[in-house]
């Protein structure tokens, strides 16, 4: 181990992947503007459902622009690696509250960025190839130590590998759920479509995708196999751009995945950055310096990776099915494993006799409305809304009952929460929901 960590590399992975980072973040916040989303999504909905623990981040309203000018600012700060360090904190604290905002817009690449933007507070990727270098001759370096680069690499492995063990389970493995309910609606794409109607595809694309997800990582990090595992990122994520609505995931991964190359390789990037741009590669002395990182970094990281490795597996302190329950399945990357509808209507009911059937649209947004109805502890949460909102209005202690169906995987819709049970006095927690009703029916795997 202290043979490894006195390991130096050069620092042009670290400075593409910086780049590479910063400019697809930018993106992904400019296509998220045009599109109308910064209303639709945080700024129309009355209400928003907060993550557990997490309840003073706050809706900013319209000031809500700024937050995402913010970090469009600070992303593209980091790919010049200009002000690198407030701009790497900035970017880490603003895309962090975009998406501890409203719990219905959970995505796991979300998750992934904001790690990887933690990451890079601590890694010096601005001391090579960036403003900060030519401004300032004592940070520039033309080396790091190899863990700076491997702790990347490491990121975007636990996600490969955990997602492709999540895939290790009956529903998807041997019933190619829920792919064979999403792609046949996808046959209408030129070329590829008429396959999708086919039974066996959804089997190949299941299998396939849990075999790239297990082994990609491995043969990234094998020279041998480095340029055709590339390749297959490269075709794997093209497909699920295709396919499925996940926004800039399949390109910052596309991106990401260039880390596991070889120095030269990025040396020749930056080279062809710098004849673009006319800008030198380093400066002066800069080119035999190796950056020595504070004694505080590797604890650090040494803490964080213990807590990826550990986290995902949190499930297994809770009964009942995790697909059906959803204990433990967030941030645990779990991508795209099952296909979940619902229904679900509330009834307000007071002491003084007074009943309400809730319009769930006069508070909740379409997509809102969609998460609520197969989540438990959304379910929980909107019903305290309700609760505290009809309290307000001439409700006198009033108790909230919900009607729930949910379907999982193409099963038949069952009820997800007993109607008799009034929510407005159920307390969210870390502890298993005893009032969830149970699955009756296995999901056998990881």
């Amino acid at each position: 181990m202290q043979q490894y960590l006195k390991q130096k590399i050069p620092a042009a992975p670290l400075a593409v992947f910086r780049i590479g980072f910063g400019l697809m973040l930018l993106g992904s916040i400019i296509r998220f503007w045009a599109k109308g989303w910064i209303f639709d999504l945080y700024i129309k909905p009355r209400y928003f459902f907060p993550f557990y623990g997490f309840e003073f981040v706050k809706p900013l309203g319209n000031a809500t622009y700024l937050l995402f000018f913010v970090c469009a600012l600070c992303a593209l700060l980091v790919a010049l690696g200009w002000f690198y360090r407030v701009a790497a904190v900035g970017l880490f604290l603003s895309f962090t509250y975009i998406e501890l905002m409203d719990k219905s817009t959970y995505l796991n690449h979300y998750y992934f960025i904001s790690l990887v933007c933690l990451l890079m507070v601590f890694l010096p990727a601005h001391v090579y190839f960036s403003i900060d270098a030519y401004r300032n001759r004592r940070i520039a370096a033309a080396y790091i130590p190899q863990w700076c680069v491997d702790a990347i690499k490491l990121m975007i492995g636990i996600l490969y590998v955990y997602a492709g063990l999540a895939k290790l389970n009956s529903d998807w493995l041997l019933h190619a759920q829920p792919l064979r309910i999403w792609l046949p609606a996808r046959n209408d794409m030129p070329i590829i479509g008429p396959l999708f109607n086919k039974d066996w595809v959804p089997y190949a694309f299941s299998w396939f995708g849990c075999l790239y997800d297990l082994t990609i990582p491995f043969l990234l990090l094998r020279s041998g196999t480095r340029w055709l595992a590339y390749v297959a990122v490269i075709v794997f994520h093209v497909l699920t751009a295709l396919l499925f609505p996940i926004g800039m995931f399949p390109h910052i991964m596309i991106v990401a995945a260039l880390i596991f190359f070889s120095p030269d390789f990025h040396k020749g990037i930056i080279r062809q950055l710098s004849r673009w741009f006319r800008v030198p590669e380093t400066t002066g002395t800069a080119n035999s310096r190796t950056y020595v990182p504070r004694s505080y970094i590797l604890p650090v990281f040494l803490v964080f990776f213990s807590f990826q490795i550990l986290f995902p597996f949190r499930y297994l302190l809770y009964p009942g099915e995790l697909f059906w329950t959803e204990q433990g399945y967030r941030f645990s990357w779990r991508v795209m494993l099952m296909e979940k509808a619902g229904y679900a209507q509330f009834t307000v009911i007071g002491k003084n006799d007074k009943r309400m059937v809730v319009n769930n649209n006069d508070f909740l947004s379409t997509l809102q409305e969609k998460m609520m109805s197969t989540q438990p502890d959304m379910l929980l949460q909107y019903a305290h809304f309700l609760r505290d909102y009809y309290a307000q209005h001439g409700f006198e202690s009033p108790q909230v009952y919900v009607d729930s169906y949910v379907t999982l995987n193409g099963r038949m819709g069952k009820p997800l929460v007993s109607p008799e049970t009034d929510l407005a006095k159920k307390e969210d927690s870390f502890q298993h929901k005893s009032w969830i009703l149970p699955f009756n029916d296995t999901i056998k795997g990881f």
